[in-house]
């Protein structure tokens, strides 16, 4: 016990002063080290392009009414009777797309294309990098394409896109008559191969000009490094206590930051599509952070709460964040108090709400188990008054499962239940628990044996934190493929083996509140107050849609 006591002193002194040494600002990337310029003979030359184009138009298609079916009650799907629309020809990835495409000059871009008014043309450049743009060593560089249509312009890259929520640009149409921009590659070698097409659209729609399609511009940037924030790398420390933690975390491994200037970071989730979804609960935003851009943005806004009484939450947004084998968001929202999911053609469906006639407290955290079990945490720390809130139904806080469409019950003995993760075989759920009730903050992790049919028993203290004196919550938790934990406690990130072991402990200059697993599973990102941090950790970890 006193070398925790010892080793806790230490790490608080160095939580204490870091947070003033560093900087939160993000260089500029506006400037390139090489550019090929894709308009002229010059610049295609320097990456071999070759420039294409073929018109599309809009041709009339076969489809169905939204329906309902056993599978389709709520009317999202087309599953009902037969009805003539429209569809625009070619699409990516027909078997006819490359077929109608003709060689192009580059000279020939600002050529006015298509038919005018309602009028779409693809454009196509196949490039491949070189090992030098004049003077510059493109190898290992980071390879970005830019291209500026009139009027609106889409971007595939090797027949693909990654779209989501409350996207603009970065692939889909970023506005009118701007720049639309797509990283290829952080780390391109000579002889990568790049299929870019885009899609010209004349617009705006709602009132259509009496105009043609374009290139008003079309390069590829190349830079030494996407973002260059060098102020934001070795920003934390890793504390070793024992050396078995050497087999987890690469001796002098560090802390990075990635991006910062939010209220309060929480709930990460990796997506399939390969980016990182957190909440801000006190903003009620969901963000997504793509880890090749380095960009930030709103993914959902309002993902909470949207009452007329939102002036008295602090935390009214959404927390826990999970992804289900369907890659469906499922989301814990404090303001409404349920637990929601977000269907990949409509609304959303409310999975829980409440229980024997009582509303939830403030849905915390979210776990979903491999046969589809979702499990969450229903402390009231996203209510304005806590336990004492007036709006406050059930008089405990507990671990409920929704299963087979039905909410349980699975364990009330915690004061303050919050983190949850599972074992790798799935035999124990670990849970925090920060009891802000009784002067000491009670800050204990707790282990159940999970049944067959799902519920827990035999829960018991797993690794207690009692005996520090920092008020600091336990919060999130994740666990590796070996069964290390890695637990948001007083100061940092504690990693504890699966026998309960204290191995040593992450620290950054703002304590992190919960973690992700992501990449390739081996990166650890940390959501912590106002920034985002990552590390990597050679042991790696599970995604729950996998």
């Amino acid at each position: 016990m006193m070398d925790k006591i010892l080793f806790c002193a230490a790490i608080f002194c160095f939580a204490g002063s870091a947070g003033h040494a560093q900087e939160s600002r993000q260089l500029s990337v506006d400037k390139p080290q090489a550019i090929a310029d894709l308009r002229t003979i010059t610049g295609t030359a320097s990456v071999s392009a070759q420039w294409y184009f073929q018109p599309a138009h809009i041709t009339e298609a076969d489809f169905r009414t939204p329906g309902q079916s056993a599978n389709d009650p709520m009317l999202l799907y087309p599953t009902g009777m037969v009805i003539k629309t429209h569809t625009l020809h070619p699409q990516i990835g027909a078997a006819d797309f490359d077929a109608g495409f003709q060689p192009l000059r580059p000279t020939d871009l600002e050529m006015r294309a298509g038919t005018g008014l309602v009028s779409f043309v693809w454009f196509k450049v196949d490039i491949t990098i070189p090992a030098m743009i004049g003077n510059f060593n493109a190898s290992g560089s980071t390879a970005v394409f830019e291209i500026v249509l009139d009027d609106y312009s889409e971007i595939w890259v090797n027949g693909k896109q990654q779209h989501a929520f409350g996207q603009s640009g970065d692939g889909v149409i970023s506005g009118y008559n701007t720049r639309n921009r797509v990283v290829l590659g952080n780390h391109v070698r000579p002889g990568d191969h790049f299929s870019i097409a885009i899609l010209g659209i004349n617009g705006p729609v709602g009132k259509i000009p009496d105009n043609y399609i374009w290139v008003r511009n079309a390069v590829i940037d190349f830079y030494k490094e996407w973002p260059s924030n060098a102020s934001w790398k070795k920003i934390g420390k890793v504390y070793t206590i024992d050396s078995a933690l050497n087999s987890i975390i690469e001796p002098g491994s560090s802390v990075e930051k990635i991006a910062d200037g939010f209220s309060f970071t929480e709930g990460p989730v990796w997506h399939p599509d390969g980016f990182l979804l957190f909440s801000d609960p006190n903003t009620n935003n969901i963000y997504k952070y793509d880890p090749v851009t380095r960009n930030v943005s709103v993914y959902i806004s309002h993902s909470g709460y949207t009452g007329a009484d939102i002036g008295e939450y602090g935390q009214p947004g959404s927390n826990g964040l999970a992804i289900d084998k369907e890659g469906r968001l499922i989301v814990d929202q404090h303001g409404n108090r349920r637990v929601i999911r977000h269907e990949k053609k409509g609304p959303v469906t409310i999975l829980a709400d409440s229980i024997n006639g009582k509303r939830f407290n403030s849905p915390n955290d979210i776990i979903v188990k491999s046969d589809g079990s979702i499990y969450f945490t229903d402390p009231p720390y996203g209510l304005p008054n806590f336990f004492a809130d007036k709006r406050k139904e059930l008089d405990y806080s507990g671990v409920f499962m929704i299963k087979n469409g039905k909410v349980e019950l699975v364990s009330k003995d915690l004061g303050g239940p919050n983190g949850l993760a599972f074992s790798p075989d799935e035999k124990f759920l670990y849970v925090t628990n920060w009891d802000i009730r009784d002067i000491h903050h009670t800050k204990t992790l707790w282990r159940y044996e999970v049944q067959p049919d799902g519920t827990l028993k035999n829960g018991k203290v797993f690794f207690d934190w009692n005996f520090t004196e920092d008020e600091e919550a336990l919060d999130g938790m994740k666990v590796d493929k070996r069964g290390n934990l890695f637990v948001s406690a007083p100061g940092g990130v504690w990693i504890l083996s699966a026998a309960g072991k204290l191995l040593g402990k992450i620290v950054t200059p703002e304590r992190p509140a919960n973690m992700a697993w992501g990449d390739d599973g081996k990166t650890l990102y940390l959501t912590a107050h106002s920034s985002l941090y990552q590390i990597r950790v050679k042991t790696g970890g599970k995604f729950s849609w996998q």
